[in-house]
């Protein structure tokens, strides 16, 4: 049972550092030719905000799962539309936005689930 609590506990963390630096990959974008280096400079750090901001996420995720937990969920859930809007607008095809959005928001509600689980798991745990 140690071996099932350690691998919940540890899956949702590097799940969740993976999902991350696949957003902050995003910000490498910046780079483009025909853009001065500060304004590079000044894009990549704004592409970077959300990345800061769920890395802040998983801070919190780490010390208090289940408030973690739901945090990642609705971050999942929540950006869905925004994202999917953002990206049919450009591509005009809703095949296209539903595998985006499963790219970039499912990950983020999987890890939610698993720290809910792993709470869940060690609770049980500490009643036996």
């Amino acid at each position: 049972m140690k071996i099932k609590i350690k691998f919940f506990h540890w899956l949702p963390r590097i799940l969740c550092i993976l999902a991350i630096l696949f957003v902050g990959m995003f910000a490498l974008d910046a780079f483009s030719p025909g853009r001065s280096f500060w304004e590079q400079v000044g894009g990549f750090f704004m592409g970077l905000i959300p990345s800061l901001a769920l890395t802040i996420f998983l801070l919190i995720a780490w010390k208090w799962e289940k408030i973690g937990g739901i945090i990642f969920i609705l971050i999942g859930l929540a950006t869905s539309p925004f994202i999917f809007n953002h990206n049919y607008q450009m591509n005009h095809s809703v095949g296209m936005s539903l595998s985006i959005i499963l790219m970039i928001n499912l990950p983020f509600v999987i890890v939610g689930i698993l720290f809910l689980l792993n709470s869940f798991l060690k609770k049980r745990e500490m009643k036996n």
